[in-house]
């Protein structure tokens, strides 16, 4: 089991930076292979992480290297003698900083000594492991989503004019890899929503839509995991306590941050035991990111490492015939393009 969940991730981990490297290559073939890209990777787009070297030890901020490799960010700036402008045991530090403290980190991984773990010899956490306000969520943003829900809602709702917002509890933020909790005391009707996350970097409000993409620091992959039976018939049919539930809202594995990253046009697949479930493109966004954002913001402050789920592609269990939901047991794999994976086991308690 655990040798399997290392190959996963190491085949994530590399994946995502667009190196693959082929099995059984050594040190010296890997490092090779990967050269050419590194500078224009350090000039890019940078995955961000939060890890800690062994379990129970304190969390710290990281960044994948051009080898696909995890630099320890406050160790190497100690090695360097580098004082940094963030906490580099606080991701939401380093968001704070942003420019200034991207250029550190560009600095720091230029420098950066070759090896180091890779992303499946650590554990990673969610990215900001403790979101100091609600995850925001959007609702129906894919109109073939809307589509497949419309025989379980009133017949004469229309696809809105406006973003549909909501909320998910801090405690629903859950790690790329950890266990998903299962309690039928609770829900028996657990279903996936893949979707991508936005990550804010900058505090705004009243923000112009062609302002917006200025106030986001990042991207992620985020699965909104959403308790059916109490989204749908208790609490008056409001969405947020069936959306609430600890540990239902895994994301990660890292931030991709924005400068030079596109998040347009990126392929969204979830599987459940490696069957493909919902198969998109962030394309078929309804609402695209700028609009979101600057709608979010009218009237209302938005603040440094505030996350944005940006709504869900069709293919959700609850709208399948006959109904299908996740059980005690199963495996959920939340993919993005360009991003990375999540997998999340079902764990009964």
């Amino acid at each position: 089991m655990e040798n399997a969940r290392r190959e996963f991730l190491k085949t994530s981990a590399m994946a995502a930076l667009g190196a693959l490297v082929p099995a059984g290559a050594g040190e010296a073939a890997e490092a090779e292979e990967a050269a050419p890209k590194a500078a224009a990777r350090l000039s890019g787009p940078l995955r961000l992480l939060s890890f800690s070297p062994k379990a129970g030890e304190n969390i710290r901020v990281g960044a994948l290297t051009a080898e696909g490799r995890v630099a320890d960010l406050g160790a190497l700036a100690k090695r360097l003698k580098m004082k940094l402008s963030f906490d580099p045991e606080q991701m939401i530090s380093l968001i704070h900083a942003h420019g200034a403290g991207l250029d550190q980190v560009r600095a720091l991984l230029a420098k950066a000594p070759p090896g180091g773990p890779r992303p499946e010899e650590v554990q990673l956490f969610a990215p900001i492991p403790n979101p100091a306000r609600n995850v925001y969520a959007v609702g129906w943003n894919y109109v073939a989503h809307f589509e497949e829900g419309k025989a379980l809602r009133d017949p004469d709702q229309t696809l809105p004019e406006h973003p549909v917002f909501f909320t998910k509890g801090t405690h629903t933020v859950n790690g790329p890899y950890d266990p998903i909790p299962y309690d039928p005391a609770v829900s028996t009707l657990i279903d996936w929503e893949g979707e991508l996350a936005v990550v804010l970097g900058r505090r705004g409000k009243n923000i112009p839509e062609e302002k917006a993409m200025e106030h986001v620091f990042g991207f992620c992959v985020i699965n909104d995991t959403t308790a059916r039976d109490v989204q749908q018939k208790r609490h008056g049919g409001q969405w947020f306590k069936g959306k609430s539930l600890d540990g239902h809202g895994p994301m990660g594995p890292w931030i991709v941050t924005a400068g030079g990253f596109d998040a347009g046009n990126l392929r969204i697949v979830t599987r459940v035991n490696g069957v493909v479930k919902q198969d998109a493109s962030t394309a078929q966004m309804h609402f695209k990111v700028p609009r979101i954002v600057s709608e979010l913001s009218l009237g209302m402050t938005l603040e440094p490492g505030d996350i944005i789920a940006t709504g869900t592609p069709p293919g959700i269990g609850h709208a399948r015939t006959p109904p299908e939901y996740l059980r005690p047991g199963d495996v959920m794999e939340t993919e993005i393009s360009g991003i990375g994976t999540l997998r999340n086991p079902i764990l009964a308690f």
